[in-house]
C-alpha cells in the first residue's frame, strides 16, 4: 500500500513538472511573437520639413505607415502618403476643392513643384485592396485630351489616396450654375463671364470625344455617372472627364453587371429605374445626353422646371418645348441670341433628344454622336 502511494504521488508530480515546463514555453513564445514588428507596415517619418499645425498637431509627430505607392506619370517619383500629408496640411479641410464619388478632392502642391488634386477616398470605396489594384492599374493607363489623367496612387493602412493632374477652371457645373459665386483664382482676377455657346458646343464635344475613347478600348470603360460635376475645365476651355470611382471595365457584351444603379439622379438612365443594374455603354449615351440638355439651357436636370402650372424634369420639358418647335426657347437665356445659329441650336437638341432615348438600342454609339457633333454646324 505504501509503495503504491509513493507510485501515484510521483505521477503527480510528474505531471505538474511537465505543465509547468510547456507553461512557460507557452509565454515564451507569446512574448517573442509580440515583440516581432509587423510585415509590410513599418513606421515612418517625414522629418525634414519645417513643422505645421493643423489644430493642436504637429506634422512633424505624426507616424505615417508605410504601405503602397504606384506612379503612371515621370514626374511623380517616389511619392509616400506622409509626402501627401504634408503637402495637404494633413488634408485641412481649406484645401479642398471638390466633393467626388467615394472621397473629398484636395488641391496640393507637392515637394517637386506639382500641383495636384489629391482624392482620399473613404474606407467603403472599394472592397479589398486586389480590387483597388486592379483598377488603379486599369484608370492609371488613359491617356486622352479629354480624360483627367490619373498620375498615381498611395495607401496606408485604410487610406488611399488617388493623385490627379490638377484643372486649373474648375468644374463644368461651377460655371453653369454658380458662376457670381466661383472663387478669384479661376477667375484670375478678370470679370466672368457667362460661357458662350460657342464654347459650350465646344465643352461637349471635348466630352463626347473622351467617352468615345472609353468605349472603344480593347476592354471598354464604362464611367457610369457624366455629369456636368464630373467634367473640368482647363485654362482654354477644353473638357476633361474626371471622377471614374463608378467606372467600370466591360468585357464583350459591353455590360457589366452590378448589384445595384449606379449615378446620379437625373442623369441615370430610365432602365435603372426599372431594376436593371447593368452598366453599359448606352447607360453612358443617355447621361452625356442629358448633359447636353443642361449644357444648353443652363438647368439642373434634377431640378424641375415650372410650367403652365405643372412641374416637369428637364429632359422631359425639352423635349415637350421641340415638339412645339420652340426649341430656342430652351437656351439658357445668358447666351447670346446672336453667338447661336437656329439650324445648329436645332441640330444639337436633336443629337441630345436622341441620346436620351428611352430604348437604349435607339441610342446612338458615342462615336456616332461625334460624328453627328462635327457635322452638326456644316
Amino acid at each position: 500500500m505504501h509503495q503504491l502511494l509513493q507510485t501515484v504521488l510521483a505521477g503527480i508530480a510528474s505531471f505538474i513538472a511537465v505543465s509547468i515546463v510547456f507553461f512557460f514555453i507557452f509565454l515564451f513564445c507569446k512574448c517573442r511573437k509580440k515583440s516581432q514588428p509587423r510585415a509590410q507596415i513599418l513606421p515612418q517619418t517625414r522629418p525634414h520639413h519645417p513643422t505645421r499645425r493643423h489644430g493642436a498637431t504637429e506634422l512633424s509627430s505624426i507616424s505615417i505607415p508605410a504601405g503602397e505607392s504606384a506612379s503612371f506619370d515621370p514626374r511623380l517619383q517616389e511619392v509616400s502618403m506622409a509626402e501627401l500629408v504634408y503637402a495637404t496640411d494633413n488634408f485641412n479641410p481649406k484645401l479642398i476643392i471638390g466633393d467626388g464619388s467615394f472621397g473629398l478632392v484636395y488641391k496640393a502642391k507637392l515637394t517637386n513643384g506639382v500641383t495636384v488634386a489629391l482624392k482620399k477616398l473613404s474606407p467603403d470605396a472599394f472592397q479589398g485592396h486586389r480590387e483597388f489594384r486592379a483598377e488603379m492599374e486599369t484608370l492609371g493607363k488613359l491617356r486622352h485630351p479629354n480624360i483627367v489623367k490619373m498620375l498615381g496612387y498611395c495607401v496606408s493602412g485604410r487610406d488611399r489616396v488617388l493623385i490627379y493632374e490638377f484643372i486649373e477652371k474648375g468644374s463644368l457645373d461651377e460655371w453653369l450654375q454658380d458662376l457670381p459665386s466661383l472663387p478669384p483664382e479661376l477667375s484670375e482676377g478678370y470679370w466672368i463671364s457667362p460661357l458662350s455657346w460657342n464654347l459650350r458646343v465646344k465643352i461637349v464635344k471635348g466630352v463626347a470625344d473622351g467617352l468615345a475613347f472609353m468605349h472603344e478600348l480593347g476592354t471598354p470603360i464604362v464611367h457610369r455617372d457624366i455629369k456636368a460635376s464630373n467634367v473640368l475645365l482647363d485654362n482654354n476651355f477644353e473638357a476633361h472627364i474626371t471622377d471614374f470611382g463608378l467606372a467600370r471595365s466591360i468585357e464583350g457584351s459591353h455590360s457589366h453587371v452590378s448589384t445595384q444603379a449606379a449615378g446620379t439622379v437625373g442623369y441615370m438612365p430610365p432602365e435603372y429605374r426599372n431594376g436593371y443594374t447593368a452598366a453599359s455603354v448606352k447607360g453612358d449615351v443617355y447621361s452625356f445626353g442629358v448633359l447636353m440638355f443642361e449644357v444648353a439651357t443652363g438647368k439642373r436636370p434634377n431640378w424641375p422646371v415650372r410650367e403652365d402650372g405643372k412641374e416637369l424634369w428637364m429632359v422631359e420639358w425639352v423635349k415637350k418645348r421641340m415638339s412645339e418647335n420652340n426649341h430656342l426657347e430652351v437656351i439658357d437665356s445668358s447666351v447670346s441670341r446672336d453667338s447661336s445659329r437656329d439650324d445648329e441650336v436645332y441640330s444639337y437638341l436633336k443629337i441630345a433628344d436622341l441620346c436620351t432615348s428611352h430604348k437604349p438600342k435607339e441610342r446612338p454609339l458615342m462615336r456616332e454622336v461625334v460624328e453627328m457633333l462635327e457635322t452638326m454646324s456644316c
